[in-house]
């Protein structure tokens, strides 16, 4: 029975053996994993504090912003009051038109036969100056519209060239 107390300590060491080379590993790959999360861990912390300072850029670039629209709008608020003055002038000279449009022709319904007689007038003068225009050109180009002879009835200065 002695012999059964000695192989179960050598059992029982070799159990705690193997137990403690296993522990020894599973340490070693936590402190593998470990190693790495604090290599981690570095990285995150520098890129969280570029990120950090691109923020603050943006949220100052952001601001510029907003005060550069700002004074903008105030001043498009100027341009829209200026947009409407024109907008009522152009509707006042549109009035005015219309009632100007409706005195003339008023006045143009009453003196009609008047216009119509101005009408016919301007066309015989205008008949009569392209009836001189077609005359003088022919003139210049050579050609003479010859009149009946003229007599010493007709001319008191007539000279005769015979």
């Amino acid at each position: 029975m002695e012999n059964l107390l000695y192989i179960a300590a050598v059992i029982a060491a070799v159990g705690f053996l193997v137990l403690c080379i296993s522990l020894a590993v599973t340490l070693f790959s936590v402190k593998k994993t470990l190693a790495n999360v604090a290599v981690t861990v570095e990285h995150l912390d520098s890129n969280l504090q570029d990120m950090t300072k691109e923020t603050a850029l943006l949220l100052h670039k952001t601001n510029a912003l907003t005060e550069d629209i700002q004074y903008k709008s105030s001043q498009l608020n100027g341009l829209v009051t200026s947009v409407k003055g024109v907008g009522d002038t152009v509707n006042q000279f549109n009035s005015s038109m219309q009632r100007i449009t409706s005195s003339v022709t008023n006045e143009v319904e009453k003196n009609e036969e008047k216009i119509a007689q101005v009408v016919q007038w301007s066309n015989v003068v205008l008949g009569i100056r392209d009836q001189w225009k077609e005359r003088k050109s022919l003139e210049d180009a050579g050609y003479y519209t010859y009149k009946a002879k003229q007599t010493k009835q007709d001319d008191p200065t007539y000279q005769s060239t015979l």
